[in-house]
């Protein structure tokens, strides 16, 4: 993770964030452990629960909670576990008084939590800073409505993030998940990918890469254009639900395959979840006493159908592949920069600057994060001329693109 750990090591002398106390709800992960680590030697005071009941891993959370930190997390919790959790990093311990000044959230469990329960101490929060689709539409709703009362950051539509852990990320831990869960074969599977944005646009191209025949389901005629100028061919549902092998969600939505189109998926076919949430796929409508559920092996269930067809269900619909695989740790070292350059602006801003909405980070931040990671590939940039930044009207140190320029 070289950008995280060259932002730490010239950041720690300053420490830009002395006397922060941030909550943390993300996944728990070897590389999340390198986050916690570089934001405690920042200065730092901070407690960590999961966003996702799968994704922890044992041996780190135990491994962090060795060095002293405060982790609240296993993997395998239930529902009642998981809200447990979030609720012991807001509280703190009995006769340590803690009052959590920043949020670092994944899905907005932790905001949420905090707004219902916590109304008191969510009033001292500087800022929350936010990593997923489902989170970020949940600020914007909050905003829209005149709930949100602290300023929060965007991070999800920072193009560092959205580029690499959206799109490259995924490109490669959607065939990692699938050949570890079931090692299935590509070459000629019809495969349906439910969203068309930068996650399912990583899975389209990773899964036609290896043969599969892929088609899109899309709500967006911007991305659904998109898509077929990529070569795939957009349909709706209902369309090909009785002849698709594979059927990925990627869309952040709810209710996006219900129960009506379980049943009339063909036999064998695979189904899973690369949205944040567990909301996309109807799990809930399978548990019921017609069908019965065989596990095979860990993150994955044989759902059986009284005529004796099943389907594979991976990770019980949560996020296949932090449930089922990992993400590369270079991927996560470009959004822990963007999460940690956020906190710190956040903690340090002047009063006044930030008011009660969603901000998205600065460009100039974006840039950084990217100049952190050029080394790894022993890139060399340009630098222009002085005529040339007069002709352009930008500065020779950036930002190099205004605020609406698409990459």
């Amino acid at each position: 993770m070289p950008g995280i750990m060259a932002l730490r090591k010239r950041a720690q002398q300053d420490k830009p964030l002395d006397g922060a106390k941030i909550v943390g709800c993300t996944h728990i992960t070897a590389q999340t452990a390198v986050l916690i680590e570089t934001l405690a030697a920042l200065g730092a005071n901070i407690r960590w629960a999961p966003c996702n009941i799968y994704s922890t891993q044992n041996e780190v959370a135990a491994a962090l909670a060795e060095a002293g930190f405060s982790i609240f997390a296993w993997k395998g919790e239930t529902e009642e576990d998981f809200w447990w959790c979030i609720e012991q990093c807001i509280e703190g311990e009995e006769n340590q008084p803690w009052s959590p000044n920043l949020i670092i959230d994944d899905g907005g469990d932790t905001t949420h939590v905090m707004l219902k329960k916590y109304p008191d101490k969510f009033k001292n929060i500087k800022g929350i800073v936010e990593e997923s689709v489902t989170g970020v539409h949940r600020l914007y709703q909050l905003s829209k409505c005149g709930k949100l009362t602290v300023p929060a950051m965007n991070i999800n539509d920072s193009v560092t993030k959205t580029k690499f852990d959206n799109l490259y990320s995924c490109r490669e831990s959607i065939l990692d998940s699938l050949k570890r869960t079931t090692d299935v074969m590509f070459g000629g599977k019809q495969v349906l990918v439910c969203g068309y944005g930068e996650v399912g646009k990583g899975c389209c191209q990773a899964l036609k890469g290896l043969g599969a025949i892929v088609m899109v389901t899309e709500i967006d005629p911007i991305c659904a254009l998109q898509a077929c100028m990529d070569g795939f061919r957009v349909v709706k549902l209902n369309e090909v639900v009785r002849n698709i092998d594979i059927l990925i969600t990627a869309t952040g939505n709810k209710n996006v395959v219900t129960r009506e189109h379980l049943d009339r998926l063909k036999n064998g076919c695979i189904v899973c979840n690369m949205g944040h949430s567990n909301t996309e796929i109807d799990v809930g409508g399978l548990r019921t006493p017609d069908l019965t559920w065989e596990r095979v092996r860990s993150q994955v269930d044989h759902v059986i159908w009284p005529d004796g067809k099943r389907i594979v269900l991976l990770a019980e619909g949560r996020l296949v592949n932090l449930s089922c695989s990992s993400i590369p740790s270079f991927v996560a070292s470009i959004t822990a920069c963007t999460q940690a350059l956020a906190l710190i602006e956040m903690y340090n801003a002047p009063a006044g600057r930030y008011k009660q909405d969603v901000y998205l980070l600065p460009k100039k931040m974006d840039e950084y994060v990217a100049s952190l990671h050029l080394a790894s590939f022993d890139a060399h940039l340009t630098e222009l001329a002085d005529e040339q930044c007069r002709y352009l009207g930008i500065n020779k140190a950036g930002p190099f693109k205004p605020n609406y320029y698409k990459y």
